[in-house]
């Protein structure tokens, strides 16, 4: 039977109207859509390389980066800088702006269309928690100190704690527990953090989360590194049986859970590198930068007596203490694609360092003197600028090390008051104290209550 002329029309009159109606209702939600006002989809803290903090900001829509910058504001009132073409954006406080309390941040701005923003309020603490390894009854313990200066207890009581390493990323904490007949084991505590909140009230300090075992073995010895991703490499030793020399084995406990066995042979303890995606490695014939899985395999070499002393926040920047065979000591700098740069000299003994950005400015604690030894603080810019600092009567903690803040500019130290060789009969020696030095002034402050290890806890 042959198609009706008129049916076969009705259906293509129907299937028109359907068409025109679809264009007209997709024609519409593009409307709607293009003259809907941007929204911000996520604010989030972000790395800080040239400054005191960041703040990562993404929107649903590209925004006039001038718009965002002059429109919105930061109080206590601080200068600041937007970065980037469109979405996402950086909000970056001026480099040298100290943040003593946290930041109320108005934000504010139009698209590319020229559309605003909806106002938004956020309350923002980019200053980083402060951690210590403390002394109590039956051991140690990490604990978190507040702003009101009370001591937060986070992890259990262990007879003793080697070594706590904070996760690049602010996600936790890498611990080394010791226990009485000296085997070390591993954990990774949790931590959770709100350093963005749209109440000042609910803007909160690290608390603790799950605490994970590395394994339920126990090592002969055990150290930790971290990098910006949350890694934790785990650089550690099992007992052999027997007369066996332990077996020492490197992992790479990643920030997803998974573990990765690397293949190294070093001489010493191994350090990520905090921007991720390397490590280096002490050898035979000297440091190496060794790259991480899945990238392609890739060595460099710098020769020589060198240890590293610490990092930089810049990438491919860090500060190496170098041996020289007349038993001075050197401070170095080294950058990508040039030779390491010779920041100090001299017959005192390195004991730390740290840096601000690339080097700009650097500290070291330098230790001279045998029967009464002189602790000195020396600060360098990258000018040529020197001044020192001598920390009379007291010592550095022995295995502790010097951390610079940026947001606050101060650096973190545990200080033990200087005694004889030996204390006097019937007293107990001296217990450190955590220290903040003002990085410009020099200007020391002890923090009460005793330590045996200081480090901060980046928000993220």
């Amino acid at each position: 039977m042959s198609r009706s002329p008129l049916r076969w029309w009705r259906r293509q009159k129907r299937l028109r109207v359907m068409l025109i109606a679809a264009a007209a209702v997709a024609l519409l939600q593009q409307q709607v859509l293009w003259h809907r006002p941007p929204r911000l989809l996520e604010l989030r803290q972000a790395s800080a390389s040239s400054g005191p903090a960041a703040l990562s900001l993404r929107f649903s829509r590209p925004m006039q980066p001038s718009s965002v910058a002059s429109d919105s504001q930061l109080q206590p009132s601080l200068p600041f800088s937007i970065q980037g073409e469109g979405n996402p954006l950086l909000l970056l406080p001026a480099v040298g702006s100290r943040i003593e309390e946290p930041l109320q941040l108005r934000l504010e701005g139009r698209d590319q269309r020229g559309l605003a923003l909806p106002p938004q309020r956020w309350f923002w603490d980019p200053r980083p928690d402060l951690l210590a390894v403390v002394p109590v009854p039956g051991g140690e313990q990490v604990r978190l100190r507040t702003a009101e200066g009370a001591w937060v207890p986070l992890t259990p009581i262990w007879p003793a704690i080697p070594q706590t390493v904070a996760l690049g990323d602010g996600s936790g904490l890498g611990v080394v527990s010791r226990d009485l007949q000296g085997g070390h084991r591993v954990w990774k505590l949790d931590l959770k953090r709100r350093h963005l909140a749209q109440r000042s009230s609910e803007l909160a300090p690290a608390q603790a989360g799950e605490l994970e075992p590395f394994s339920s073995e126990s090592f002969v010895f055990a150290n930790l590194s971290s990098n910006i991703n949350g890694d934790l490499l785990v650089q550690a030793a099992a007992q052999a049986p027997g007369r066996e020399l332990p077996q020492e084995e490197v992992v790479l406990w990643e920030r997803n859970g998974s573990r990765r066995r690397l293949e190294l042979d070093p001489r010493g303890p191994i350090a990520l590198v905090p921007q991720g995606g390397a490590l280096v490695v002490p050898e035979a014939d000297g440091l190496a930068l060794r790259s991480l899985p899945p990238l392609p395999e890739r060595r460099q070499l710098l020769p020589g007596s060198r240890d590293l002393s610490s990092f930089c926040p810049v990438a491919g920047r860090a500060l190496l203490s170098r041996h020289w065979p007349d038993f001075r000591r050197s401070l170095e700098l080294v950058e990508p694609a040039q030779a390491p740069r010779t920041l100090w000299l001299g017959s005192e003994a390195l004991l730390a360092s740290a840096c601000s950005r690339g080097g700009e400015r650097v500290w070291a604690l330098l230790l001279d003197g045998i029967e009464r030894p002189e602790l000195t603080l020396l600060a360098l810019s990258r000018g040529g600028g020197e001044r020192r600092q001598r920390l009379e009567g007291w010592e550095l903690e022995p295995g502790t090390g010097l951390s610079y803040d940026p947001t606050t500019d101060r650096l973190l130290l545990a200080l033990r008051p200087l005694q004889g060789s030996e204390p006097a009969l019937g007293s107990s020696r001296a217990e450190p104290q955590a220290a903040l030095i003002d990085a410009t002034s020099l200007e020391l402050t002890l923090l009460k209550g005793p330590v045996r290890q200081v480090s901060w806890l980046s928000p993220g």
